[in-house]
């Protein structure tokens, strides 16, 4: 059974970082990973991802966001510098079913979803 759990969210003030992490279970650790992103009463969307071709990243958080992946332990992280208030949503990581050397840069791709973890930005 394919388990995914985020941590790492909470409040922070503008320009300031935070730390995400989901840790994955019953997924090989070379399948396609990514982290999307859901502001309130917004629809989902694409923040960054790891395949075989390496890192994407959505052009709003370029520079700004790295995401990692620890394939021996079989987790994935995303370290959020300089964030801003329009930063603040629902952050999930997901995992495809199978490794990729495409973008995965669409949240179609991807069979398995955490629950999620808050992150907002404000002062």
């Amino acid at each position: 059974q394919v388990q995914l759990v985020e941590s790492g969210g909470g409040l922070v003030q503008p320009g300031g970082s935070l730390p995400l992490y989901c840790a994955a279970s019953g997924t090989p650790g070379n399948y396609a990973m990514g982290w999307f992103r859901q502001p309130l009463q917004r629809e989902r969307e694409f923040v960054a991802s790891w395949t075989l071709s390496g890192a994407t990243y959505a052009d709003s958080v370029k520079g700004r966001f790295t995401i990692s992946r620890d394939s021996a332990e079989n987790s994935l992280y995303l370290q959020m510098n300089n964030l801003r208030p329009e930063d603040t949503a629902v952050y999930s990581c997901a995992t495809q079913e199978a490794p990729s050397f495409g973008h995965g840069d669409s949240w179609l791709e991807y069979s398995y979803w955490g629950r999620g973890t808050q992150v907002t930005v404000s002062s």
